[in-house]
């Protein structure tokens, strides 16, 4: 078997099926290396969410493909998104590509490169394709959506004391600025054995904090059961031995019940934090974007998390420049977040993307009043976070050490329960230098924009330790 590179791009959900192809291989008995110049074949994991995620992927592709010439390359794989929407245009476009896989077919990584070996061994001008005629790409399209299992090899590449946990694929919604439903497919859950399986596993192997995913996590359940049961399945991972902390990501908002608010107040080993996608908050776009709910339900949840859960952080993301957004709905969405006060926030300049209903709708926003739109939104809540962040100096918060900062030498980094991995802000640590996956109480000394700066402090303090970080 070939020694293979793979580049993963995009979501936490794209990484999870990378650990996945990267599991099934190294269990075939392949090398695996970190290092795209050393790889014979190298697998990229692409995105099409929107169009920057797209121009990623592709320069991604051109770059691994120009290691067939200069590299170890021998064989270029594309799989996920951007292979599900563009096949026949990477195909046509792109000679270096080799394979092309769907979204559905990740879990036939094995037989694919073995079929590459075979093609390989077949093939003694291997090395002078340049020179050959191009053939067409191996296609692997026969499904939508790959819903792994609790016995699915995985090769992790998150921390050792964190990992995600991808509890259905898919999705029933139909926002109309969205292909995700077009190339993922319906949701699917997985089994609530199977990812309770799954997080014992984990909790066995060192983790301490497990980040729950899907494409709306709420609805996890009905399509197998016949009603979500995320809270029967919260409950039955806070009884998990070793798990300290449990992260719901992508909730979607109308979907959010007071049953799930409740046990997030009264289960300590749930973390406060509620990544809720808005949007928008003006009714007429909303209606547009085909959201469910409202602005009063919108408010009406808010009121809720923050009444039951007064501690709890609000992350959501929001989208400027829509199809239709007058400057009096941008000044009123401004206005809104200024009012709510969101703990994190993201913003999404409108990508139109083909093949949604928004794409085809009349009055397209310049793409230069979007950029000014999103930097004005974007310069409102950095002041915001920064005078939350500044709130919490003097404060002592547990945090879970992920170790050294790739930001500043000689400092760890780690985060509060507020603090999801990759998309929210870190602590750094100064003075004592505690270990990768302690979960230690850390004074708050400094407040940046998005960052807080702080210092372990002594054991006995463990007992004041905040959670409102």
């Amino acid at each position: 078997m070939p020694k293979v590179g793979l580049v993963s791009l995009g979501c936490q959900k794209n990484r999870v099926d990378s650990e996945v192809m990267l599991g099934l291989l190294q269990q075939a008995g392949c090398q695996i290396t970190t290092d795209a110049a050393e790889a014979e074949v190298i697998i990229v994991h692409s995105c099409a969410f929107i169009e920057a995620a797209k121009e990623e992927s592709i320069d991604t592709i051109l770059e691994m493909g120009e290691l067939k010439k200069q590299g170890n390359c021998r064989k270029l794989i594309v799989s996920g998104c951007l292979s599900e929407r563009y096949r026949e245009e990477l195909s046509r476009e792109i000679p270096e590509i080799d394979v092309l896989i769907g979204t559905g077919d990740l879990q036939r990584i094995v037989d694919i490169c073995q079929s590459l070996v075979l093609e390989h061994h077949h093939d003694p001008f291997y090395r002078r394709q340049e020179k050959r005629e191009k053939t067409r790409p191996q296609m692997w399209f026969q499904q939508k959506g790959f819903l792994y299992d609790a016995d699915t090899p995985r090769l992790r590449t998150t921390p050792s004391h964190t990992a995600y946990v991808k509890i259905a694929e898919g999705c029933d919604y139909r926002c109309t600025f969205c292909i995700i439903p077009h190339l993922r497919g319906r949701q699917q859950s997985r089994t609530r054995e199977s990812i309770v399986q799954e997080v014992r596993a984990l909790a066995a192997q060192g983790v301490k904090e497990v980040n729950l995913i899907a494409q709306t996590i709420n609805t996890y359940g009905r399509d197998r059961y016949g009603r979500p049961q995320l809270v029967s399945l919260l409950e039955d991972l806070a009884s998990i031995q070793g798990i300290c902390w449990i992260r719901l990501l992508y909730n979607y908002p109308t979907d959010v019940t007071p049953e799930l608010i409740t046990l997030m107040a009264q289960e300590p080993k749930i973390c406060p934090y509620f990544d809720l996608p808005l949007q928008h908050c003006n009714d007429t776009l909303l209606k547009a974007m085909n959201r469910k709910g409202r602005r009063k339900d919108i408010e009406r949840l808010l009121h809720t998390i923050r009444e039951t859960l007064p501690e709890a952080i609000i992350r959501t993301t929001f989208i400027v420049g829509f199809p239709g957004e007058r400057e009096r709905d941008f000044q009123e969405l401004l206005r809104f977040v200024e009012t709510v006060q969101f703990d994190r926030v993201g913003v999404f300049t409108y990508s139109r993307e083909e093949g949604t209903p928004a794409a085809l709708m009349k009055s397209q926003v310049p793409q230069a009043v979007k950029e000014r739109r999103r930097h004005r939104l974007m310069e409102v809540q950095r002041a915001i976070s920064r005078r939350k962040n500044e709130a919490l100096v003097g404060t002592i918060q547990e945090v879970l050490i992920d170790g050294p900062s790739p930001d500043l030498e000689y400092v760890m980094e780690g985060r509060t329960r507020g603090q999801a991995p990759e998309i929210d802000g870190v602590v750094y640590i100064e003075g004592e230098q505690p270990s990768p996956g302690q979960l230690v109480p850390v004074r708050i000394t400094r407040a940046l924009d998005y960052d807080l700066i702080g210092e372990v402090v002594p054991q006995r303090g463990a007992s004041q330790i905040t959670v409102s970080g």
